[in-house]
């Protein structure tokens, strides 16, 4: 089912890249990403990655506003990875490979900074995903963790709107998952709406 289901998101997110960014939820990332940038602290030359990237707008941003970083975006799409290497402007401190978030291709503790903006509402298996963004953090890096939310405590918010639909976590279901996965909660913040940044550091 899992394979099926990430055929199937390809798919649909091939189909959506030539024209993504001129949709009207592009518009709303754009005010997302604005926002998000005012609570981003990064170390001086970090190196960062941005699961789910689609074609790259928010790495752009963060290259712009700290120009001494260097930036991996991830994306099922090869599609969207396509545009977003057109549109690099910041070649080569980003770069763009196409891959799983469920089973990333980085060593251990390579990031200082993992960004993922509305992008985790797609996964089926959110534990796996977060072992592997702690797994590839160094000590002291940051998760920022981006997507709508809800205000069901028991259990995902499941909505069907894309294929086997998408999850939404409370702001309490997000720290526990973290927690689970060794990452330490540190801030909720409201950007726009219902979505809701979290930011998660790694301890050790």
């Amino acid at each position: 089912m899992t394979f099926n289901f990430l055929r199937n998101k390809k798919l649909l997110f091939d189909q959506w890249a030539s024209s993504y960014d001129w949709l009207f939820p592009s518009v709303i990332y754009q005010a997302i990403h604005k926002r998000l940038l005012e609570y981003v602290d990064l170390p001086k030359r970090a190196n960062i990655l941005d699961m789910g990237c689609g074609t790259g707008r928010l790495l752009e941003r963060l290259a712009t506003k700290f120009p001494d970083i260097c930036g991996t975006g991830l994306d099922l799409s090869s599609n969207m990875l396509r545009i977003a290497r057109q549109s690099d402007r910041h070649h080569p401190r980003l770069i763009y490979i196409e891959g799983q978030a469920e089973s990333l291709p980085f060593a251990e503790g390579q990031f200082e900074a993992v960004f993922s903006t509305i992008s985790f509402l797609h996964y089926l298996e959110p534990q796996k995903v977060l072992s592997e963004v702690a797994r590839v953090l160094s000590p002291g890096g940051r998760f920022y963790l981006v997507d709508i939310t809800t205000k069901k405590e028991e259990a995902p918010q499941i909505l069907p709107i894309s294929p086997l639909g998408i999850r939404l976590y409370s702001p309490q279901q997000r720290e526990l998952l973290g927690s689970s996965a060794g990452l330490l909660c540190l801030s909720h913040q409201y950007l726009l709406g219902p979505v809701l940044l979290t930011t998660f550091t790694k301890l050790s």
